[in-house]
């Protein structure tokens, strides 16, 4: 039993304020259509200022707009659905493996320092950087901020893009992205797609647009999920788990680490389809 002096009603009043402000996302109310879009943004720009968010920062908030082609690829992710076999066809497998082996030719000493710096082999990060981007040909020309707010207020992930978009607007205060910023459907950025919070936890330094410092920065995230130098990334293998890290989707991870292989020519017998 408690017998000290009970709460009063300002001390009540004060762990409620408390409780609300470390759950910020508890006061915005998500939704699942553009009808309720900017008196969430309102109630968003409230909580961010109450956070240290500057004032620019949610200036730019404010004058993102509801991303309805964001929301149409978020609901229409079919191909994660296919089989292996069907998946790489419809990325276009092979011609990113005879690409991935000609760059991993003319690019061996940018992709030799890596494997040196962070252990990771070019197979995957020219895998990932392909099946990303073509190889930087397609990088999405949505507005991010828009993109991750729209997805920060939408109720399938709410909890999740709420994250990314208190990432986005660190990154737009320390001037790494703006309120212009362009990327893909779901606010990816760059070379090898990342999202603002990784950016902010595993990004290396300069332009992710640039290839050099996009491909630094995922074999630093496959590194900081436990890569070992040396050990496989099939599926069973010691490094598969990192790949896993990279991207949700099942047959995505074994797609990578499929396609990775074959760029490396290195035979597994642990290797599934």
């Amino acid at each position: 039993m408690i017998t000290s002096k009970p709460f009063t009603m300002i001390a009540i009043v004060a762990a409620v304020v408390a409780a609300g402000m470390a759950n910020p996302a508890s006061a915005a109310q998500c939704g699942s259509t553009a009808a309720g879009f900017e008196a969430w943004k309102q109630q968003f720009a409230d909580e961010a200022r109450g956070r240290g968010v500057s004032a620019a920062a949610v200036a730019a908030l404010m004058g993102t707009t509801y991303a309805t082609a964001t929301i149409a690829a978020d609901r229409g992710q079919r191909s994660f659905r296919l089989s292996l076999d069907q998946f790489i066809a419809k990325r276009g497998g092979p011609t990113i493996v005879a690409r991935g082996r000609e760059l991993k030719r003319s690019q061996a000493a940018l992709f030799g320092s890596l494997e040196q710096r962070y252990g990771v082999p070019p197979g995957p990060l020219l895998a990932i950087w392909g099946m990303e981007t073509a190889f930087g040909r397609q990088r999405g020309n949505q507005n991010t901020l828009s993109a991750v707010a729209t997805l920060a207020y939408d109720c399938r992930r709410s909890a999740f893009f709420t994250e990314q978009l208190y990432a986005t607007l660190t990154l737009i205060d320390r001037g790494v992205l703006s309120a212009g910023t362009r990327g893909s459907m779901h606010g990816e950025i760059g070379q090898t797609q990342f999202l603002p919070k990784s950016i902010l936890n595993y990004g290396t330094g300069g332009d992710l647009n640039i290839a050099a410092n996009a491909l630094a920065s995922t074999a630093n995230f496959l590194e900081a999920h436990g890569w070992r130098a040396g050990a496989g990334y099939q599926p069973g293998e010691a490094n598969f788990s990192a790949i896993q890290a990279w991207n949700a989707a099942s047959v995505y991870q074994r797609a990578i680490a499929l396609i990775g292989q074959q760029i490396d020519g290195r035979v597994s017998a642990s290797a599934q389809r």
